[in-house]
């Protein structure tokens, strides 16, 4: 019998699918590493999402395990060297969520450039302030884009619309397209206005935004971060907030969440960082959805059964 084990919950066109293929489902959403541990030599197939990390050890026990299916686009928990060498097929969906992205990408930009937060919040306590809240047209900025890949592009490609110059930088070569030009490190910190994150968790885009990035910056500029939260120093982020050089910062993820990305940490030991960064009215807050809309929730488990029903 083949069978799948789901640690995570998702859309059940997923599962119904996979029975479809003649797969024998079985959801467990709560176990522990250790549990799974144990267990995980029994199973064709892993269905999961970021609860737990899929490393060389627990691999080595899955001696049946022909597959491995991520619901999103990040692979940083899953040892891909260890999987690799089983033949272990790694499947993921960074088309599934790319235009949730985008779209999240582009409703942030647009609230920090029109200061919609803090005008909010303002009107709601009596407060009415018009030039104070005086707005800046995207279509007079140019935007660069940090990873043009699939988020990227799509991103990109909402910005189109707005005629403003959009620039790209990538460590590959030959990315850019019709909606953003690729340039080199000079050329992106020398011009760009904005600067928005699409870049996977790799051991170069940790704390990518750190003090000698934004010092590079040859312009003040608005951050957004809909990557990984693990991208931006927060110490540094802060730095650069007070110093003026960063204009607002939008942020749908942090420097704090736990690995699963269910959660901040602690909430009895928050960093001072985050209390900081808490409170300013430039910094726009989301927890971790915007590649998690009720749309992109059937497409990434669609998907992901579609390449598995191609293996």
């Amino acid at each position: 019998m083949r069978k799948v084990l789901h640690l995570d919950e998702n859309h059940e066109v997923l599962w119904n699918g996979l029975e479809a293929l003649n797969y024998h489902n079985e959801a467990d959403y709560t176990s522990s590493y250790a549990s799974l541990l144990e267990k995980i030599g029994d199973y064709t197939g892993l269905i999961i999402r970021s609860r737990i990390p899929i490393d060389r050890a627990l691999l080595q026990r899955a001696e049946q395990l022909q597959f491995i299916g991520r619901i999103g686009a990040g692979l940083e928990n899953i040892d891909l060297e260890a999987a690799a060498e089983q033949q272990i097929a790694i499947v993921s969906a960074p088309e599934g969520n790319r235009n949730a992205v985008a779209e999240h990408a582009l409703g942030m930009l647009l609230s920090l450039l029109n200061n919609l937060r803090r005008a909010d919040q303002e009107v709601r306590t009596g407060v009415w302030k018009r030039a104070e809240n005086r707005g800046i047209e995207l279509s007079n900025l140019t935007v660069g884009i940090i990873g043009y890949g699939y988020m990227g592009k799509q991103f990109a490609k909402r910005l189109s619309g707005f005629d403003c110059e959009v620039l790209c930088h990538d460590i590959l070569e030959g990315v850019e397209n019709e909606n953003a030009r690729q340039v080199n490190w000079k050329d992106f910190s020398g011009k760009v206005d904005v600067v928005s994150l699409h870049t996977p968790q790799t051991r170069q885009t940790i704390h990518l935004i750190d003090d000698n990035f934004i010092e590079t910056m040859q312009k003040p500029f608005w951050l957004i971060n809909t990557a990984r939260g693990s991208a931006v120093d927060t110490r540094a982020l802060l730095k650069g907030l007070d110093s003026g050089k960063i204009r607002g910062a939008a942020l749908d993820v942090l420097e704090y969440e736990n690995k699963a990305f269910t959660a901040l940490f602690d909430q009895e030991n928050t960093p001072e960082e985050l209390k900081a960064l808490l409170k300013r009215d430039d910094v726009l807050l989301s927890p971790h959805i915007a590649g998690w809309t009720h749309d992109s929730h059937y497409l990434l488990a669609k998907t992901v059964l579609d390449k598995i029903a191609r293996l």
